[in-house]
C-alpha cells in the first residue's frame, strides 16, 4: 500500500489577530527528507483563519498550532469546571475573557509567592509558559480563541479530540526548537526599539541550522529545512519572529509526521494527562 502524502502545517497564533500583527500559517511537505517551504499565509481576522482551516481541499494534513490545547488538571479541579476534555472546553469557551482573568487571578491570589500558576506536566519538559497566564504572553486567552475553532472545524487533537484523522492538529512550541540552537538567546520582538542587528545575526544563525540540519530534533529524523532564496531572506528580515515561529511549528510538524511514517501510534506523542494535553517533540 502506498504511504498517505501529508501536508503540513504551522501556524504563530494570537488571540487577537490584526493586519499589523495577523496569525501566520506556514504550508509544506517532505521530500526524501527535506521539509520544503511552499508558502506563508496571514490572516488578520480570526474568522478568516478558521475558514482556511476549515477548508477541506487540501487533502490530508498534519499541522502544529503554537497555542495551548489544555489547561493544568490543578487548576481545572480547583475551579470545580469538568474534567473531562471537551465538557471543560465548551465551559471554557463560554466564558469571558475578564471571567477568566478574574477566575484565574483569584486562583492565584490563594497561592505562595513563586508558585502563583498552576502547570501542565508538558510545560518542565517544553519550557513552555503555564496554559493559565493571562498576560505576557496571554497564553490562556489564545487558547479560548483558538482550540473552540479547531473543534468546530472537525480536524483530531490526537489524545484529546477525535475528530477527522486525516486532518490532524498538535500542540507546538517553537521556542523548545529555537532554544536547541540559541540557547537563551532572543532572535524576536514585536518592540520596533527591540529589533536589533543582534535578534537579526539570531534569526540568520536559527535558519542555517534549521536548513542544514544541525538541530537534534531533525538530526534524530533525518530532517532539513528546504527554502529558497527568497523566503530565507523573508524569514530573516520578519522582526517579529511570527513568520520564522510559523515555520518552526511546521517543523515539528513534520517530526511528527516522521514518527506517523515509522509506524509511531500517536505520532511521537508520549502517554499523556487527557485533560492537560502534550506539546509536541517535547
Amino acid at each position: 500500500m502506498a504511504e498517505q502524502v501529508f501536508q503540513l502545517l504551522g501556524c504563530d497564533f494570537t488571540s487577537a489577530p490584526s493586519r499589523r500583527k495577523p496569525v501566520v500559517l506556514a504550508l509544506g511537505h517532505l521530500n526524501r527528507g527535506r521539509v520544503v517551504l511552499e508558502t506563508l499565509e496571514t490572516f488578520g481576522e480570526l474568522a478568516h483563519w478558521q475558514a482556511r482551516i476549515q477548508q477541506q481541499g487540501d487533502g490530508p494534513w498534519v499541522g502544529g498550532f503554537d497555542l495551548p490545547f489544555g489547561l493544568p488538571r490543578e487548576l481545572v479541579t480547583s475551579l470545580g469546571w469538568p474534567t473531562d476534555w471537551l465538557a471543560c472546553l465548551h465551559h471554557y469557551a463560554g466564558l469571558s475573557r475578564s471571567e477568566i482573568r478574574l477566575a484565574f487571578k483569584a486562583f492565584c491570589d490563594g497561592r505562595p509567592a513563586g508558585a502563583k500558576f498552576a502547570h501542565r506536566a508538558t510545560d518542565g519538559p517544553a519550557g513552555s509558559s503555564p496554559s493559565m497566564k493571562w498576560v505576557n504572553p496571554p497564553v490562556a486567552f489564545m487558547l479560548h480563541a483558538g482550540v473552540p475553532c479547531l473543534v468546530e472545524a472537525g480536524v483530531s487533537l490526537p489524545g484529546l479530540y477525535a475528530g477527522d484523522p486525516n486532518r490532524v492538529a498538535l500542540e507546538a512550541y517553537p521556542g523548545l526548537l529555537a532554544r536547541s540552537v540559541l540557547g537563551h538567546a532572543s532572535y524576536k520582538s514585536d518592540d520596533k526599539a527591540r529589533q536589533t542587528p543582534e535578534r537579526l545575526i539570531a534569526r540568520r544563525t536559527l535558519i542555517e541550522a534549521l536548513e542544514s540540519g544541525r538541530v537534534p530534533l531533525l538530526q534524530g529524523a533525518g530532517l532539513r529545512l528546504k527554502l529558497s532564496h527568497a523566503q530565507r531572506d523573508q524569514l530573516a528580515d520578519d522582526a517579529s519572529g511570527d513568520s520564522l515561529d510559523a515555520v518552526l511549528c511546521l517543523l515539528q510538524a513534520s517530526w511528527a509526521l516522521h514518527q506517523h511514517n515509522s509506524g509511531h501510534p500517536h505520532w511521537g506523542l508520549p502517554p499523556f494527562d487527557p485533560l492537560e494535553g502534550w506539546i509536541v517533540s517535547a
